[in-house]
């Protein structure tokens, strides 16, 4: 049997135009897949782990080529979609498609010859599963605080090491040494509620009275508080919601909680728990949310991009509610953008009360390991999982959301679409997530609807 020669344009994590051209060694033909990561050497001595773009006969017009020096992923990461989606972004916002790529892919699935590995401080001591290399790699960190990839592969004896030492990363024994200087630290959230005192006291009526005439603004925390504990299960709402939602100064809470009629608490929070709570029915709407749904439908059979124009607290999130079902029930996938990290947790308990765990979360406040396992849930959720009736099918985000494997999106909720936070400045690419959104939807057929009391003046006009 005759063997085919194939060469491969993949794209390396760098600010350089354009792909790069390797030789696909004949053992490996079978094996290498556009999307996948493979092990090229860059230069004289740096190894970086490539995206494959493309695998094509075509010999290149250069003197040496060198080959692919082995294959890390089994399955394709990145799709044909994506890869449109960041030419697209690399050609609209002026940078290279690897500075795209760069700023899409978790810092764990980027490995190169600098890379810096300590052991992460979640690794239990388990080593019946690890091999020899692994086992060697982990005995040479336990001396040394970290290694970089080229010692390893010195410590190893190979040239490529990062299809091991991703393994490493997948058993959690192993974290890039700057996420862990940096990034790895557990979230916490301090939220407000009425103390037992108030709520159980006699005095009441007096306090309101008082507050009333005295501090209008208290009584107004006061009041939104008591609101909250006769209506909703949790009796607590998080500070910073709490203070932005009331346009209220922090010194108004402070002078409440020094009175002993609210309190505050800090708990940390693990982002990847599974739910585990009452799965609502989807919530009731009144006469003017059936007529806004009603339009933005209307709206969707004429355009692909839908406004929706509604005061704080007009109750949009029931109409996002609404059409994410309606999206789910049609077996694609749904992206909620938020402009700040601090919004998500208030929205993520709404929307796992009514979809469970089909609901995600991706943002750059997560540690390593955490982003590494959304991106896989992602990229596997149209994959029955065993035991399991419950794949990620939303993933709620601030700006980089976006990048994400989505398979077959339906529908992108940009929440608060005027908000500048979904420009980013430094570093390249300096992309307006918003807009990059409905490049994205376009890409996936998908609908896209933006929401915001105070829209900004493009989309008005538009």
């Amino acid at each position: 049997m005759e063997r085919i020669t194939l060469f491969a344009d993949v794209l390396l994590p760098l600010p350089l135009p354009g792909y790069f051209t390797y030789r696909i060694p004949f053992e490996l033909n079978e094996a290498v897949m556009p999307g996948q990561r493979v092990t090229v050497q860059f230069g004289k001595k740096k190894i970086y782990s490539a995206l494959v773009r493309r695998i094509h006969q075509k010999v290149p017009d250069i003197g040496t080529i060198k080959y692919i020096l082995s294959v890390i992923d089994e399955f394709p990461i990145i799709s044909e979609i994506q890869f449109s989606f960041w030419e697209w972004m690399a050609s609209y916002y002026m940078c290279a498609p690897g500075e795209v790529m760069n700023a899409a892919l978790p810092s764990a699935l980027k490995l190169q010859s600098e890379t810096k590995i300590m052991i992460s401080p979640s690794f239990n001591g388990d080593i019946s599963d690890l091999n020899e290399k692994e086992y060697l790699i982990l005995t040479a960190l336990q001396e040394k605080k970290s290694l970089t990839i080229t010692e390893i592969a010195v410590l190893v004896g190979e040239v490529s090491v990062i299809s091991t030492v991703k393994n490493l990363f997948e058993k959690g024994i192993v974290l890039p040494e700057e996420e862990l200087m940096d990034k790895y630290k557990p979230k916490t959230e301090t939220t407000v509620s009425l103390t037992e005192s108030f709520i159980n006291g006699t005095e009441q009526k007096q306090i309101i009275d008082s507050l009333e005439k005295k501090a209008p603004q208290q009584l107004k925390i006061v009041l939104f508080l008591f609101d909250l504990h006769l209506r909703s299960e949790e009796k607590h709402i998080n500070r910073p919601d709490l203070l932005k939602k009331l346009n209220i100064s922090a010194t108004q809470l402070n002078a409440l909680i020094k009175k002993g009629i609210c309190e505050i608490d800090t708990r940390q929070i693990n982002r990847l728990d599974d739910y585990t709570g009452v799965i609502n029915q989807l919530p009731d709407m009144n006469i003017f949310q059936e007529q806004a749904l009603t339009e933005i439908k209307k709206g969707f059979t004429e355009k692909e991009v839908v406004l929706l124009h509604g005061i704080t607290s007009s109750g949009k999130t029931e109409i996002y509610i609404r059409l994410i079902d309606e999206v789910l029930a049609q077996g694609r996938e749904v992206l909620y953008l938020l402009p700040e990290i601090a919004l998500t947790t208030q929205i993520i308990n709404r929307l796992r009360k009514v979809f469970g765990n089909t609901v995600g979360v991706y943002h750059s406040r997560f540690n390593e390991s955490e982003r590494v396992e959304i991106w896989n849930k992602v990229l596997k959720a149209n994959e029955p999982v065993a035991g399991k009736s419950e794949n990620i099918r939303i993933i709620l985000g601030a700006r980089s959301a976006i990048f994400m494997p989505f398979n077959n999106i339906g529908l992108i909720i940009v929440d608060e679409e005027h908000d500048s936070s979904y420009k980013q400045y430094d570093p390249s690419p300096r992309y307006n997530a918003r807009d990059s959104a409905i490049m994205l939807a376009k890409k996936h057929n998908a609908k896209v609807l933006l929401g915001s009391a105070t829209p900004s003046v493009e989309s008005y006009y538009n």
